[in-house]
């Protein structure tokens, strides 16, 4: 007898609908074809003992298992359960009248309990587009994939559950949770809020222009000056995520295996790799690619502390990320492509020693190792980071200082106020959606300068050898300047303060 059970394989974050054919003949034999990995392979242990452990078992005939498309690699122990259920209906110990008509996944274990799936929430979006009338799954991913309406989404813990509902003898009820609730929760980052911080008002205010037009930043400063403190308090002035953000972030780490009893994903991630991390795992790949920080950092923050002590050929792959906001993996028989539009955030020390530049502290590097030290950033990387800021050490009367700052939530609201009115500016782009994301086009038509402004940046380019994607980057930053305050126009203001934050084009710092 021949029943099809339905499931799914991820690639990238989009998922593709497998068919899983399975045929009880006469003989002896186990045989499961369609490029199946060793996890697929090895599954025929794990069914036998679990449906044995519950009161049914493999029967002793030939049994074949075609995973269609035969031509396309399939992963993982999420097939178990698919399987199982095939078999049985197959062999005439379950009925198999509505089985095509569900999506199932699920890792089996030997006494027949489910284990979570990678890229729930994927598939379940997969099994709506196609019609399914439902999709069983561990109970563990039931809150992600019951992100998706529209489908019947059930959370099963043993594989007898699934059984008994195909049997008639038992009913589950679908998972079902407000969107509402889980998307609008508050914005709360309690343990990092710019009120605890004391001084830096003029770092507080690049910061603050970095996260109102999405503009790369790097902070350079000697140890102890506070960088990593504010780059982690950056995520708790980003606007709020809209649905789609939510979806689309839900989905990569939904495919990575990062979302435990969670359901959307409502605050904008915070990545913070180590110096020692790969290119692979900061920019995902693999035998079997899995995004990497940089996608997981989607719609959020990467933070990349101690930059110089990144590995060069670690940097130099996420040039083209930063451009194209997206990172494509090619190998000899697919391609894959994960989006990453996120904010880099980048800190390092002026020099190896860590105190050039300071005028307290003696300079105990030579001007060769500092040099050597700065070589490990292309130019062409830092090109691409829109804002360069000095972060010097706090002075002592202020940090005994117990007033509190302005805090994350009042700087915010003017972040959030600068967000819209770009969003009104780009409301007839469907890529384009803050400033630092501007064309060479739309910088053209957004950021017309009056004389004194042209001059002005002119004499800059001039003295600082900027390059033309450095001019770019200056006008995309005092846009989002004059968004913060509202006008309409660019004026010599703006450009003298987005100027400012050229830190490493200046003589001194990179030759």
């Amino acid at each position: 007898m021949l029943v099809k059970v339905f499931g799914s394989a991820v690639f990238g974050v989009d998922a593709t609908t497998i068919i899983i054919e399975v045929n009880i003949d006469k003989g002896i034999g186990y045989h499961l074809v369609g490029l199946p990995d060793n996890a697929i392979k090895e599954s025929s242990y794990r069914i036998a003992a679990a449906l044995k452990n519950n009161g049914y078992q493999l029967p002793g005939k030939k049994i074949t298992i075609n995973m269609a498309p035969a031509d396309l690699r399939k992963e993982g122990s999420a097939y178990d359960l698919p399987i199982a259920i095939g078999i049985l209906a197959a062999s005439g110990q379950i009925k198999p009248d509505s089985i095509d008509q569900y999506m199932i996944m699920g890792e089996l274990s030997l006494d027949g309990s489910l284990q979570p799936i990678r890229g729930a929430l994927s598939i379940a979006i997969k099994a709506k587009e196609e019609g399914f009338k439902g999709f069983f799954l561990s109970k563990q991913n039931v809150k992600e994939a019951a992100v998706v309406s529209g489908i019947d989404i059930y959370g099963v813990e043993n594989v007898m559950e699934v059984l008994d509902f195909f049997e008639g003898k038992s009913t589950i009820l679908p998972e079902t949770i407000n969107i509402e609730d889980e998307f609008y929760k508050p914005l709360d980052y309690p343990e990092f809020d710019f009120a605890e911080v004391r001084g830096q008002e003029s770092i507080k205010r690049s910061m603050e222009i970095a996260a109102a037009g999405g503009h790369n930043i790097i902070l350079i400063g000697p140890p102890g000056s506070g960088k990593t403190m504010l780059a982690k308090r950056l995520p708790g002035i980003l606007p709020p995520m809209t649905m789609k953000e939510a979806l689309e972030t839900t989905k990569i780490h939904s495919v990575a295996g990062k979302i435990k009893e969670a359901g959307l994903i409502s605050l904008r991630p915070f990545r913070s790799p180590h110096h020692s991390s790969s290119a692979v795992s900061l920019v995902g790949g693999g035998s079997y690619p899995q995004p990497g920080e940089i996608s997981l950092a989607h719609n959020g923050v990467l933070f990349l502390d101690e930059l110089p002590e990144f590995k060069r050929e670690v940097l130099e792959v996420m040039r083209q990320p930063l451009e194209d906001r997206e990172v494509t993996i090619s190998r000899a028989k697919f391609t894959i492509t994960y989006p990453s539009s996120f904010m880099l955030v980048a800190s390092m020390n002026p020099s190896p020693g860590g105190y050039f530049n300071d005028p307290d502290a003696p300079v105990t590097t030579s001007a060769a190792e500092i040099q050597r030290y700065l070589s490990k950033i292309s130019g062409p990387l830092l090109d691409r980071i829109d804002i360069h800021v000095e972060v010097a050490p706090v002075p002592f009367e202020k940090l005994a200082d117990s007033t509190n700052a302005e805090s994350s939530t009042s700087i915010r609201k003017r972040v959030t106020a600068a967000r819209k009115i770009q969003s009104e500016r780009f409301r007839d782009s469907e890529s384009i959606h803050y400033n630092a994301q501007m064309t060479t086009r739309q910088i053209r038509e957004y950021c017309v300068l009056d004389d004194s402004s042209l001059s002005l940046l002119k004499t800059a380019m001039e003295r600082l050898n900027l390059s033309a994607r450095a001019y770019d980057r200056i006008l995309k930053v005092a846009r989002t300047i004059a968004d913060l305050a509202a006008s309409e126009q660019l004026t010599s203001v703006h450009i003298s303060e987005a100027i400012q934050y050229r830190s490493l084009d200046r003589e001194g710092w990179l030759g």
